[in-house]
């Protein structure tokens, strides 16, 4: 069964206006079969055929020229080498449109070779597990209680939603071995892959937290800098997102403390041990799962529309915190403070209040408490209490 993504709607324009059009992220999110779905009239070549993958990287006009016109290739961080033919091919003839389009599993390699090879001529696009509004479509379900509850037991790859009988646990387990062997050890040198399975374990109970990377060395027994490019390794499969602090100078946002969140709950709960209904809820990580499944799906809900904002975290000396603050795509500052309760109050949001006083030279937007109530009202002075749904649909409207 196909379920029709919100992604879907930016490919007409964008192929109308570039010659190519890449679209990253994780294995399994659903690249393939959204272009094939949609594209139907491309042609296709996976570069995991190791046949396929033999003749791109040893013939690649040849290669080229058997897909014709128009064409998808899948996995093209696999032969990076075929980038440079392309090149040529596309500045031969800069006014044909939509001739070429890729997928990757690997962002930061991916977009880096297509800006090395493409760059001006080609747009880029990050495909996630899926987002709320394409689960509505595989469930009836209209509570974010039971989206939340759902996202934890089932998790949000096309597969899993779509396949009810499907035993979740052995499909996450071969997940992880097929993203160990097939990405990890083919692209990076990481060393020993039982070490960097334990790590994502250990990282999956420190999510929503901020991240001690020399505890976590400990824990792990490597070094800070081994931790801190296997995190690279994970954001770049998106299998992760970092939430930077906020900062005021952008230098300082990128070399502090980061939170850590997954970017699938249902892996996060695979790889954390979380089996039991109950343990979403009443768990000792039932609030950092429930933030964690905030920020992936605000993660998602931007990227679905093809926008980047900056998202970061606040956190004082003065014990001040914010749990995200979403700044870009036209926004003012967007506060939004995450809480795991069915009853929202003044108090809880104590500290979107000292927030909008403290910066209200930058003029924030008003401040959204995100929690397990439905619908939306306002709780005090600037502040909104707001369910799952009505948060997400705020947010489009604020982007439209």
């Amino acid at each position: 069964m196909y379920i029709p993504r919100v992604i879907e709607k930016l490919l007409p324009g964008i192929l109308a206006t570039f010659p190519c059009l890449a679209i990253s992220g994780p294995r399994q999110s659903g690249k393939s079969t959204l272009l094939r779905q949609v594209l139907a009239d491309y042609r296709y070549a996976t570069l995991d055929d190791p046949a396929i993958r033999e003749q791109a990287l040893n013939d690649p006009i040849f290669f080229l020229d058997s897909l014709g016109e128009r064409c998808i290739i899948d996995e093209i961080q696999l032969a990076p080498g075929i980038l440079s033919y392309i090149k040529i091919r596309v500045d031969q003839d800069r006014s044909r449109n939509g001739r070429f389009v890729f997928t990757g599993s690997q962002q930061f390699n991916m977009i880096r070779n297509l800006g090395d090879s493409l760059a001006g001529r080609i747009a880029l696009l990050d495909l996630l597990p899926f987002a709320v509004e394409e689960i509505r479509k595989t469930i009836s379900v209209e509570e974010g209680l039971n989206l939340f509850t759902h996202a934890c037991q089932t998790g949000s790859y096309p597969q899993l939603a779509t396949t009810p009988e499907i035993d979740r646990r052995l499909w996450y387990a071969s997940y992880i071995q097929t993203y160990l062997e097939r990405d990890i050890r083919s692209l990076y040198d990481i060393g020993n892959l039982r070490e960097f399975h334990r790590f994502m374990q250990l990282l999956s109970v420190r999510c929503s937290q901020m991240l001690n990377m020399s505890t976590l060395a400990t824990d792990v027994g490597v070094s800070v800098a081994t931790i801190k490019r296997w995190l690279s390794v994970l954001e770049a499969g998106r299998i992760i997102h970092l939430l930077p602090p906020y900062y005021n100078n952008l230098g300082k946002r990128i070399t502090k403390t980061p939170k850590v969140y997954f970017l699938d709950t249902g892996l996060l709960c695979h790889l954390a041990g979380i089996r039991e209904p109950e343990q979403f809820l009443q768990g000792p990580m039932a609030g950092a799962l429930f933030e964690n499944y905030c920020v992936s799906e605000t993660v998602k809900c931007y990227a679905n529309l093809g926008q980047n904002p900056r998202f970061s975290y606040l956190r004082t000396n003065n014990g001040l915190e914010v749990d995200m603050i979403i700044e870009g795509s036209g926004l003012r500052p967007l506060p939004v403070e995450i809480k795991l309760s069915r009853t929202p109050s003044a108090s809880l949001a104590s500290g979107l209040t000292r927030y909008a006083a403290l910066f209200a030279d930058a003029k924030p937007e008003e401040g959204l408490l995100l929690c397990l109530a439905d619908g939306q009202r306002q709780i005090s002075r600037g502040v909104t209490a707001i369910g799952v749904i009505e948060y997400l649909d705020t947010l489009k409207r604020m982007i439209v």
